[in-house]
């Protein structure tokens, strides 16, 4: 079973979608959370530990997540997927990038 992280800003419109698109792909076990404070899911250090795969939405939460949780990342993939905060939640077009992008970055 491949464990699989998504994180955005505030877990309300791109990582939740993530979570929600790939929640029934075989052999995986999703996740989503927040970078933020007031983020619906806020990260934490169990959600790092646990991942084998954390994609992260854009390069400044890759930043942000080694900064603050360096201390817990070590076997864990980090991937960005470079989509921008301009979709909303289950947007088509969010969907579509998704699947295309993620399938192929997990091994």
């Amino acid at each position: 079973m491949k464990k699989i992280l998504f994180i955005c800003s505030h877990n309300k419109l791109r990582s939740p979608t993530a979570e929600a698109v790939f929640s029934t792909q075989p052999d995986w076990d999703v996740r989503s959370a927040g970078l933020k404070n007031d983020a619906e899911v806020p990260l934490g250090h169990d959600d790092i530990e646990w991942a084998d795969y954390i994609f992260v939405m854009e390069n400044v939460h890759k930043k942000k997540l080694q900064d603050k949780f360096r201390q817990v990342l070590n076997k864990q993939k980090v991937i960005c997927l470079g989509i921008p905060d301009n979709y909303e939640y289950m947007d088509d077009e969010l969907v579509r990038i998704l699947k295309n992008k993620v399938p192929h970055l997990v091994k």
